[in-house]
C-alpha cells in the first residue's frame, strides 16, 4: 500500500494550464489514496524546469519521506537550449536518483522517458531535427541511468497510445486534459507492474 506519493518534474507533471485535479499525478494520488483521508500529495513539478530546476527540489522530496516518487525531466534541457548539454543532464539526472534512492529507505520510486516525433505548430524542420536529437539522447541517458540505479522507468517511446488523437494540447507539446486522464492510466499500470498497485482497486479510465 501506498500512503504518500510526491510528483517531481516539469511542466509535463505540473499540468500546464491544466486546473488542479485533473493533472495526471492529481488523478492517480486519488486513485492511491481510494479514499484514506491520511493519504499525503504533493505536486512539486514546476512549469518550464530544466533539470537544474528539479535538481532543487530532490531535498523537499527527501524531507518528506514519500512511499512513491515519480521523477520525469530533461525535456527543457532540450527545448531552453540551442545546444543541449546532455553530459550535465546526465550527471544531474544521475545525481537525483541517487539521493532519492539512498536517502528514502524503502522509496518506490519510477520515472520516464518522453514521446519523440513531436509537432509543434510553427516549428522549421532544422529546429525539429534539432529537439527530437536532443529529446532522443536525454531518453537514452534516463533508461541507461535508470537501469544502472534498478530503478524502474516507464518507457513511452514506443508506446500506442502516444500518438493518439486529442493527446496534446494545442501548442502540440503540452497534454491536453484527456492526454493527462490517459498518462494517470498508464501509470497506474506501471506502478501495479513493477510495485504491485492492486488492479481491483484502478478506476481511472480514459
Amino acid at each position: 500500500m501506498v500512503n504518500s506519493y510526491i510528483a517531481l518534474g516539469d511542466s509535463f507533471t505540473a499540468g500546464n494550464g491544466i486546473e488542479p485535479g485533473r493533472r495526471w499525478p492529481d488523478l492517480l494520488a486519488t486513485e492511491l489514496a481510494a479514499g484514506r483521508e491520511d493519504f499525503e500529495y504533493v505536486n512539486l513539478a514546476r512549469d518550464g524546469a530544466d533539470s537544474r530546476q528539479v535538481l532543487t527540489t530532490i531535498q523537499l522530496a527527501i524531507d518528506r519521506r514519500p512511499d512513491l516518487v515519480t521523477l520525469a525531466c530533461g525535456a527543457n534541457d532540450v527545448l531552453l537550449s540551442t545546444r543541449p548539454d546532455i553530459a550535465a543532464f546526465e550527471g544531474r539526472f544521475d545525481y537525483m536518483l541517487m539521493r532519492l534512492r539512498d536517502e528514502i529507505p524503502g522509496v518506490r520510486l519510477l520515472v520516464s522517458t518522453y514521446p519523440d516525433g513531436w509537432e509543434m505548430p510553427g516549428l522549421g524542420p532544422r529546429t525539429a531535427q534539432r529537439i527530437d536529437r536532443g529529446i532522443r539522447a536525454v531518453n537514452r541517458a534516463i533508461i541507461e541511468l535508470a537501469f544502472a540505479h534498478g530503478v524502474p522507468c516507464m518507457d513511452v517511446t514506443s508506446h500506442p497510445g502516444v500518438k493518439q488523437p486529442g493527446n496534446l494540447d494545442a501548442d502540440g507539446l503540452h497534454p491536453s486534459p484527456l492526454g493527462h486522464q490517459r498518462a494517470a492510466v498508464e501509470y497506474a499500470k506501471a506502478i501495479d507492474q513493477h510495485f504491485g498497485l492492486r488492479k481491483d482497486q484502478r478506476r481511472i479510465t480514459a
